[in-house]
């Protein structure tokens, strides 16, 4: 199922796509995953946390709205960060 299903704007998955090119938003958004669990992405005030970090990081505001359709997307998604192929899956969701 893709991000578009949940409603998310292409628009602003191709802005983030973009952003992440820059090295240093690259390397902040690792630091900020490093060590995230499936459990961490299954728990809503988790991914509402992560969500709030990552666009301050790429410096995007989201209206509550946009926030919702992520945290449900992410959720809905059961990314276990440990397991390769949820990761190729996920890589191939957004190239």
């Amino acid at each position: 199922m893709g991000y578009r299903q949940y409603g998310i704007d292409p628009a602003l998955v191709e802005r983030v796509k973009f952003k992440l090119k820059n090295p240093e938003i690259k390397e902040r958004i690792k630091m900020l995953l490093e060590g995230v669990t499936k459990a961490d992405l299954q728990n809503h005030t988790e991914v509402a946390r992560l969500t709030q970090l990552a666009t301050t990081i790429f410096g995007e505001e989201l209206n509550g709205n946009q926030t919702a359709q992520i945290l449900e997307f992410i959720v809905a998604q059961k990314i276990d960060p440990s397991k390769t192929f949820h990761l190729i899956r996920l890589w191939a969701m957004f190239r």
